[in-house]
């Protein structure tokens, strides 16, 4: 029994050439200037919008113990809404906060 055979064994090898100027081991790169002109913002330094209150701590902690609960059904696929009415049609009792909550911030996910 030899050494095990490896996927590169099976294709031919192929030498690459180099380009007239190119050193050795560096390849042509287009995406090089585009990169240096781009300029990276944080989330942390967009300010937000006056639309856009400051989250209520509290109320991000409840949607947050909402989502994770299993007690409610599987939330993949579904929004928070979605989730908090089929778990009220199962007879499930969701906590009637959340609701409230998410119909007053419906367009801040």
């Amino acid at each position: 029994m030899g050494q095990p055979r490896r996927i590169t064994d099976s294709f031919p090898r192929r030498l690459r050439r180099r380009g007239p100027g190119r050193p050795p081991g560096k390849l042509k790169d287009k995406k090089d200037k585009k990169d240096k002109d781009k300029v990276q913002v944080k989330v942390e330094d967009c300010p937000r919008s006056a639309s856009q209150p400051a989250p209520d701590p509290a109320l991000l902690e409840m949607l947050r113990h909402f989502d994770l609960s299993w007690e409610y059904g599987p939330c993949t696929g579904i929004t928070r809404l979605q989730r908090w009415e089929r778990a009220q049609e199962l007879g499930l009792s969701p906590p009637g906060p959340i609701r409230d909550a998410l119909l007053e911030h419906r367009d801040n996910p």
